[in-house]
């Protein structure tokens, strides 16, 4: 008898005994997981304002200055800064944007969605020049990428003498040796709209592919040999819809991402320069 109350009782207690470690582990995975992320959220904070507080307004190479810090941000191109909010750049993502031209009621016109676009090469892009325009809130840089390549999904509604033409489909792009400047300017006090301009400076190659643009595989076929081999005679018709198509983009990627970053939280204290 005394065997068997023996038995019932340790029985009872090595349930007892796993649950307490349990409850232990679980306390300790939790604080460790929550001292990772202060201390992550340290060290970022810490980076940052390592970055871009080592920079003065006041400095004659102040604009050099910056150029060094645009690249040295590379390292957060592919995961961004979750804790402000900052979304990747490499790759980042559009999920729509539309450029219209002519008249609907007129003899030619057409619309251009795109929709789910997804751009990389970011990561290996170089900041070549930045210059800052304090008074008009404004910073404009120049940037190179080896290599950037864009895909995602269109659709096409055009019409001309009456004609009406529809297509839709995936597309996929690849610049080669390619150079652009941006502006990037807010209309306001910190906090307000940002407003960003992108001009295509140079593209030393492309490829494009854009499936359903004509009606069948060989066809598609032979008008991607057409483009891809004679881009370079249509690029001044092509270049201010490229520059409208990136330029709205990019307005909505910065200020989903930098509208309401503390950057005055990063700068040093004599920082004469604020965005």
């Amino acid at each position: 008898m005394l065997c068997y109350s023996k038995t019932v009782d340790m029985s009872q207690q090595w349930p007892s005994n796993c649950i307490r470690h349990l409850i232990h582990i679980v306390v300790i995975f939790l604080f460790a997981t929550h001292l990772a992320h202060a201390s992550s959220q340290i060290d970022v904070d810490e980076d940052l304002k390592h970055m871009l507080g080592r920079c003065r307004g006041t400095d004659e190479d102040y604009n050099e200055c910056m150029r060094q810090v645009f690249n040295d941000l590379r390292a957060y191109f592919t995961t961004g800064v979750p804790d402000y909010n900052i979304k990747p750049f490499d790759p980042h993502r559009c999920g729509y944007v539309e450029l219209r031209r002519g008249d609907s009621q007129g003899l030619g016109s057409f619309r251009l969605i795109l929709r789910n676009v997804s751009e990389y090469g970011w990561a290996r892009s170089e900041v070549t020049k930045f210059h800052a325009d304090p008074e008009d809130q404004r910073i404009v840089y120049a940037q190179y990428f080896p290599e950037k390549s864009l895909e995602g999904e269109y659709q096409f509604v055009g019409k001309m003498l009456g004609t009406e033409i529809t297509r839709k489909g995936h597309w996929n792009l690849t610049l080669f040796d390619y150079s652009q400047t941006t502006s990037v300017r807010r209309i306001g006090e910190p906090g307000s709209l940002i407003k960003v301009h992108v001009e295509v400076d140079r593209i030393g190659g492309m490829e494009l592919h854009v499936g359903n643009l004509l009606q069948g595989q060989p066809l598609n076929q032979l008008a991607d040999g057409v483009i891809n081999s004679m881009w370079q005679l249509g690029l001044p018709f092509l270049k201010p819809m490229i520059n409208e198509l990136v330029s709205t983009a990019f307005t909505d990627i910065f200020n989903e991402s930098f509208r309401h970053f503390p950057l005055e939280k990063f700068l040093g204290t004599s920082h004469s320069y604020s965005f």
